[in-house]
């Protein structure tokens, strides 16, 4: 990564609170680098550590390679004493990102919540990008390693940068965005993904509503009205705007939705007016998500209908709701990632597909992870719900045996199946698909489903 706008090291070591054995000389540092190997002419080196690394072991290598100094929390025969110790290299690493940041002035928009982040940020991105030079998290680097990465790649052209955060704990998303200093916020929702570390939904609320530590008083804050645990906040300091599918008394709704072709039509309605909109996917939850898109745009001061009409350029990222046609089969490849509130949105938006005459809605489902305590009726529900919304069920994994279950006892004993391994599935599922079908994967993504798709689409 680069820092093109240079930083004192004597900055870096105020900011990051370091002590050293030797006077800090008047240097510039142009690069901060958390790999040995991307080390540049005017690099620091910031020594992070993970469950299954440490960067002090290539603290060394880092200095031969040419690194200036070098940010460590461990005593160490690093060949140098061109060392700033601190308390931990994890928080440097963000304190040195909230110096970065502080040298620029680019409107900022933090997404956080239990599902939908991704998709919604990269709504958001594209409803920003429409007027603004924009910088965005990439891919999954939305993590204390990814987003002072991101934040660290601004530079003096940047107008506008949208942020995705993740947690898995709490005061996670406080570290996140104390030094991003977001403008406006989203929280998509609060549901149970990471109850198994949180213990309760509350806990996970706490967690997300982190997010406003580092919003600036007087800044957006933009809610989901349709979720239960965020459609009556009350925070004076912040200027909250209420988006909603299904509540029609919140500040940012819409009409008039008609799916067609793998796309989604709409009218988004505010008291100001009406603006037509178009998003290239399918589901009332996408809906919710390009709402979420519009407002950051309108809060950022793009003109309404501008905000609606770059909805229409939004591409969605990696394994989240791709579409594709295998042997007159529709495949919708959700395999990225799964809980109980994205797979209940996955299955109502499957059962409220159109199909050609004697066409199926097959749903392959797989475990759902990271639920401690609510594991197992998490996913009896789920098979409650496919029996509702689809022909055929086809499950693989552990936990997804309640899935089939839940589907059994609701119907589907003849037409839900659940399989000991990918291959027989696959197998199964080549066997029963036929064109006109639909078939929607989803599981959590430790389960990597991908390789179901894969085979799926492998000739016979």
């Amino acid at each position: 990564m680069n820092a093109l706008l240079p930083l004192k090291l004597k900055e870096i070591a105020e900011a990051t609170g370091a002590k050293t054995n030797k006077e800090i000389p008047d240097i510039d540092i142009t690069n901060i680098c958390t790999d040995s190997r991307d080390v540049k002419p005017g690099s620091i080196f910031v020594a992070l550590c993970g469950e299954r690394f440490d960067g002090h072991a290539f603290v060394k290598t880092a200095m031969e390679n040419g690194a200036l100094w070098a940010v460590v929390q461990k005593e160490g025969d690093y060949g140098t004493d061109n060392l700033l110790f601190v308390e931990t290299t994890r928080q440097a690493f963000l304190d040195i990102a909230g110096l970065y940041r502080s040298k620029f002035s680019p409107k900022v928009v933090a997404v956080t919540g239990s599902v939908g982040k991704t998709t919604t940020r990269e709504m958001i991105a594209a409803v920003i990008k429409s007027r603004y030079k924009t910088l965005k998290t990439e891919n999954n680097l939305n993590n204390e390693v990814g987003v002072p990465k991101t934040i660290l790649e601004l530079d003096e052209s940047v107008e506008a940068m949208v942020l995705e955060f993740g947690m898995v704990n709490l005061g996670e998303i406080r570290e996140l965005t104390v030094p991003a200093k977001p403008d406006i916020a989203v929280i998509t929702c609060i549901g149970t993904c990471h109850i198994e570390n949180l213990g309760s939904r509350e806990n996970i609320k706490k967690a997300k509503f982190e997010i406003v530590e580092g919003l600036k008083k007087g800044g957006t804050l933009l809610l989901n009205k349709d979720n239960d645990m965020l459609k009556d906040v009350c925070l004076p300091e912040y200027n909250v705007i209420y988006y909603a599918v299904e509540d029609t008394s919140a500040d940012i709704t819409a009409k008039e939705i008609f799916e067609h072709d793998g796309e989604t039509d709409f009218v988004i309605v505010t008291k100001e007016g009406e603006y037509r909109a178009r998003i290239p996917a399918i589901g009332t939850h996408n809906v919710l998500n390009a709402l979420a898109g519009f407002g950051a745009g309108v809060a950022a001061g793009i003109e309404p209908q501008k905000c609606a009409d770059a909805l229409a350029s939004f591409k969605n990222t990696g394994m989240r709701q791709k579409m594709q046609i295998c042997r007159g089969v529709t495949v919708v490849e959700d395999c990225y990632n799964a809980n109980p509130d994205s797979m209940k949105a996955a299955l109502k938006t499957l059962g409220a597909q159109k199909l050609k005459e004697g066409g199926k809605r097959i749903a392959v489902l797989g475990d759902m992870l990271e639920l401690g305590s609510v594991a197992e009726s998490s996913h009896y529900e789920i098979g409650k719900l496919a029996a509702e919304n689809t022909d055929m069920l086809f499950c693989y994994g552990e936990l997804s045996r309640l899935i089939a279950a839940g589907a059994w006892v609701n119907g589907m004993k003849t037409t839900a199946f659940h399989y000991e391994s990918k291959e027989e599935l696959a197998d199964a599922l080549r066997k029963t698909a036929s064109a006109g079908d639909i078939i929607w994967l989803k599981a959590s993504r430790g389960m990597r489903f991908e390789d179901i798709v894969e085979m799926f689409y492998e000739e016979t």
